[in-house]
């Protein structure tokens, strides 16, 4: 049994990829007789740590004020970021955690990076591509947080990322050594129903559009995930051959854009943007598709893609970023340059017109993502988890914290 601390950038009621990646990953440890404990940002920064339950698990919130260089940022992180030090000395007394797990860098890679060189328990961190895909790009414009993630790679004991791809680039800007990560992809809960109760690689194409048969497309509507790209191809299409409508699903700044990309278009009447869907009505959507498009200018996975082959959907998918690492290109999916509009067009023509492709693709989609359930991607976890642990007993540092919160004793830092 390993204590995992895991500490990723947000955590439900917030909604988002990192969310449900460390909630499945937490339980799915749990299931294997491992003890864990959620540590997260406090939504409100301003507001004191708080402890909650959710799924049975132990969420502990702190405020984890963004570092910068100007006055009040210094000067609020003197402060109320202190003070999330010493809770954080708090929560690992009372929870004695092997391994503080990082998913997804941000300020909580931070205040992590500190714990771990203040206890010496050994720090795993998971990139998920926010290096690459932030909305804001701050790994761009923050000098400190560029800063911050390589001290937090310097002091790691093991870095993984979901792709070669995303280590490629902590090697290339963040000082990680050549050879030294390793790959983990991202999972699914394969165990997903629909809403009514049926399984979703059930194949009920039409279900959700009263019918009528549709393209589907699902993320965060921001200029990096490529909508108007794949609108542009969708435009691009073969009239007589375009005999399905394109669904996009979700919310954000570019929405405006797109509504009036697909006006100018002349396929307004054909594309549907239906705003954000709940779990359930993301199954049902998915399930109902005849195609599955994740058209994203980079993408460092692409666990849509795998939501589309857990539901029997066929994918096409960018070819920029890490989804050709786990993509065959006409046996499990269609991978296309989503800049190049004539490619997405006639991807789109070829499956929508060859019912035995499409039917073909989306089977080998289904039968590919048993290979990324969470029981098998979380033992993968907890063979790096057992190895920095017992790295950790060999060099004597499991005793408990040292006085006044300094190093604990028998420290080698």
């Amino acid at each position: 049994m390993t204590r995992v601390a895991l500490i990723p950038s947000a955590y439900p009621p917030s909604v988002g990829g990192v969310e449900e990646l460390t909630r499945h990953l937490a339980l799915a440890l749990v299931a294997s007789g491992d003890q864990v404990e959620i540590w997260t940002g406090n939504p409100d920064d301003g507001g004191a740590a708080s402890v909650d339950n959710l799924d049975g698990l132990v969420v502990r919130r702190f405020p984890m004020p963004l570092p910068a260089t100007n006055l009040s940022a210094v000067t609020r992180t003197a402060t109320v970021g202190l003070q999330t030090v010493r809770s954080l000395r708090r929560a690992v007394r009372e929870f004695r955690p092997d391994v503080l797990h990082v998913q997804c860098f941000g300020p909580n890679g931070t205040y992590a990076t500190v714990l771990s060189r203040m206890t010496g328990i050994p720090l795993m961190i998971t990139l998920q591509g926010e290096t690459l895909m932030d909305d804001a790009d701050i790994f761009d414009i923050s000098q400190v947080m560029r800063a911050s993630l390589r001290a937090g790679i310097r002091t790691a004991a093991a870095v993984t990322a979901c792709s070669a791809f995303t280590l490629d680039d902590a090697v290339r800007r963040f000082g990680l050594g050549p050879a030294t990560g390793t790959v983990i992809p991202n999972a699914v809960d394969l165990g997903v129903v629909d809403v009514d109760g049926t399984p979703v690689s059930e194949d009920r194409p039409g279900k959700f559009l009263d019918g009528r048969p549709y393209v589907l497309a699902l993320g965060r509507v921001v200029h990096k995930k490529g909508f108007d790209l794949l609108i542009a191809g969708y435009a691009a299409m073969d009239p007589e051959r375009r005999s399905a409508d394109l669904v996009i699903g979700g919310t954000g700044a570019a929405l405006a854009e797109l509504e009036a990309q697909a006006e100018a278009s002349g396929v307004a009447e054909r594309v549907h943007f239906v705003g954000r869907l709940h779990r359930d009505q993301v199954a049902a959507a998915m399930a109902g598709a005849e195609i599955l498009v994740m058209p994203s200018r980079l993408e460092p996975f692409g666990i849509v893609a795998l939501e589309g082959w857990r539901a029997g959907t066929a994918v096409v998918a960018s070819s920029r970023g890490g989804a050709p690492e786990f993509i065959d290109d006409g046996v499990t999916g269609l991978l296309v340059d989503p800049f190049d509009v004539s490619a997405v067009a006639r991807a789109l023509e070829r499956l929508l017109s060859d019912d035995a492709l499409r039917r073909s693709i989306a089977a080998a989609g289904r039968r590919a993502v048993e290979d990324f359930g969470w029981p098998g991607v979380a033992e993968r976890y907890r063979d790096l988890y057992r190895s920095v642990a017992s790295s950790r007993h060999r060099r004597g540092l499991r005793s408990a914290p040292g006085p006044l919160g300094g190093p604990p004793q028998g420290s080698m830092r």
